[in-house]
């Protein structure tokens, strides 16, 4: 834990009040400063009496007043202002678990680290946390937090997560749920493990506990698993399943709750050949970042933004590059905007996941060389899009550590990267500069 100032943020309350580099923060409002929650929810009030440490051991008090919510302009030497927290846990299913050797350092270390959840949206079991930190989330009412579920069985919770006492983390979540704290679940289903009626189960008690909504994505399986635990992928027909026992107790909580609290990611419906449901489905996509109503937001955002051009000149050619799973989605968006745009040169690609193997289907988990390798025999590629998401956060890397200047230069074409809006999607079709 380090609370020790490292910088003050130029014109900042902090700065006007006279905090200097070098001073230990030691309370806000009486409140003692453990991390960076405890900095961020005391220093809200546009009134904050300081306790501070010198560097010589004396300890000084001062009032800074400011607009409730602004920052107080205080850094800290790390993020959390203490240690991230890594992963206790040893998940049957981890991808972590299932990455090849030598990748960069940071793809092997798993977090589960609460603050992180509220802060970043990481998702977390739970098993990580203090009777200190529940209480606390409890007391400044945090949420939403990010929680990984996955089986409310006791006995099989432990097991697919590999922790024997795994199971005070369900004790967490039946108390947050009574605290009202919003809660956003994820459940990764691996066949003949937590599907059927361990799945209902799953479902059922999370219904009575009032858990506030809840993802179920399929297990991703790569090619690495050697002396890992026997798992297969979720099947054309296993999908089906899953959609069905999701749907019997979404509507359940409809007619009950007025939400389906449920939500089946795309990926299910793509492999059970399903059409994807409507937007009202989605309850306003709050599990979009689960892969929840992507597909469907896509489309909704792309038809709205094409009914708004006009017909201009033909744009340059392009190959719209994807992962297996979403090509087929791709290709129905692309004969759109060609039916209202017929002078549109543009194809799609389903690009095949070598690395980790060809069950791992999505885009976002393609890699530079992949691309790279497959693309290269393609004829007349024009401009590649690619979108966002096959890239690090705020980088222009794939998860192998190809650039985006280096594939351009093996394809020898422009590859134009594409923002997750569908209107993004359009304007790259159509050469537009966001």
């Amino acid at each position: 834990m380090s609370t020790i100032i490292t910088s003050v943020d130029r014109h900042s309350p902090a700065e006007h009040a006279g905090i200097h580099v070098g001073e230990q923060l030691l309370t806000i409002n009486g409140h003692p400063i453990v991390d960076v929650l405890d900095y961020r929810f005391y220093g809200y009030d546009p009134v904050s009496h300081i306790q501070l440490k010198t560097p010589d051991g004396q300890e000084r008090s001062l009032t800074l007043r400011k607009a409730e919510g602004q920052d107080l302009g205080l850094n800290f030497d790390t993020y959390l202002m203490d240690e991230m927290r890594s992963c206790a846990n040893h998940c049957v299913f981890c991808f972590v678990d299932q990455m090849p050797p030598g990748m960069r350092q940071t793809l092997y270390f798993k977090d589960d680290d609460a603050r992180l959840s509220f802060l970043l949206g990481n998702y977390i079991t739970l098993t990580n946390l203090t009777e200190r930190e529940a209480q606390r989330i409890i007391d400044l009412h945090i949420s939403p937090i990010n929680v990984s579920v996955h089986a409310t069985d006791p006995q099989l919770h432990c097991t697919m997560l590999g922790n024997k006492d795994a199971a005070r983390s369900l004790d967490y979540i039946k108390t947050f749920c009574k605290a009202g704290i919003v809660m956003n679940g994820q459940i990764v289903v691996c066949p003949g493990w937590n599907d059927g009626d361990q799945l209902r189960r799953t479902l059922r008690d999370l219904t009575e506990w009032e858990f506030s909504s809840c993802s179920i994505v399929p297990v991703g399986i790569t090619k690495y698993r050697k002396g890992l635990a026997k798992l297969r992928p979720v099947d054309a027909d296993g999908a089906r399943d899953i959609i069905a026992i999701a749907e019997a107790f979404g509507q359940e909580n409809l007619r009950r709750f007025g939400t389906r609290r449920f939500f089946c990611a795309d990926e299910l419906f793509l492999r059970a050949g399903m059409e994807l449901p409507q937007e009202d489905y989605y309850e306003g996509y709050r599990q979009l970042e689960n892969g929840v109503g992507m597909l469907r937001s896509l489309e909704q955002d792309f038809l709205s933004a094409m009914r708004m051009e006009e017909h201009g000149e033909a744009p340059s050619p392009f190959t719209i590059a994807t992962g297996t799973a979403a090509a087929p989605f791709m290709t129905y968006l692309l004969e759109q905007a060609k039916a209202y745009f017929p002078a549109l040169q543009g194809q799609v690609i389903a690009v095949e996941n070598d690395f980790f193997g060809h069950t791992i289907d999505v885009a976002g988990l393609l890699t530079g060389q992949d691309l790279s390798a497959q693309l290269r025999r393609v004829p007349e590629l024009g401009r590649v899009l690619l979108p966002l998401h096959m890239l690090r956060h705020g980088e222009n890397v794939f998860l192998d550590d190809y650039t985006v200047e280096r594939l351009s230069a093996e394809l020898n074409c422009p590859v134009q990267i594409v923002g997750i809006d569908g209107g993004d999607l359009l304007d790259a079709m159509l050469e537009r500069k966001g």
